[in-house]
């Protein structure tokens, strides 16, 4: 997904740029009218750190990006994605909260999301809707 060109700036092709791709996404169906949550996995393989600034979507008022620490929920402003790293957004951990739902997501169908980073451009994701119960196995 990550697209690299050439320049004939003598540059160090990428050496201190992000580089930027997902993986992953779904959306449990929402079991609330207007409150919905996401996942995904930002992998960073480029030589430079880059940050997770917003989060929008057409079905949602509002995503708030939320850490979870010790059972505690706060919502943050942004996520670091550190080079050579990854920013991992999963169930009972970093999360994405869609709210103000303009409508109900139904298993089956798609979500829009755009991630927009302090560093690189947007990305625009096909977030795919599971069943509300849906945990996949991540090999963790």
């Amino acid at each position: 997904m990550a697209l690299t060109g050439c320049s004939g700036s003598g540059s160090k092709s990428g050496a201190d740029e992000a580089e930027l791709s997902v993986s992953s996404p779904y959306m449990p169906q929402p079991v609330s009218a207007d409150m919905a949550a996401g996942f995904l996995t930002i992998t960073n393989e480029g030589g430079a750190e880059d940050a997770l600034t917003s989060v929008t979507s057409d079905v949602a008022g509002q995503v708030t990006m939320h850490s979870t620490t010790g059972g505690a929920m706060a919502e943050k402003s942004s996520f670091s994605i550190p080079a050579h790293g990854r920013l991992v957004f999963t169930s009972g951990g970093n999360h994405l909260m869609f709210e103000e739902l303009k409508r109900a997501p139904k298993q089956g169908q798609t979500v829009a999301v755009q991630l927009t980073f302090a560093r690189s451009g947007p990305l625009t994701v096909e977030m795919p809707v599971k069943s509300a119960t849906y945990n996949p196995s991540t090999g963790h």
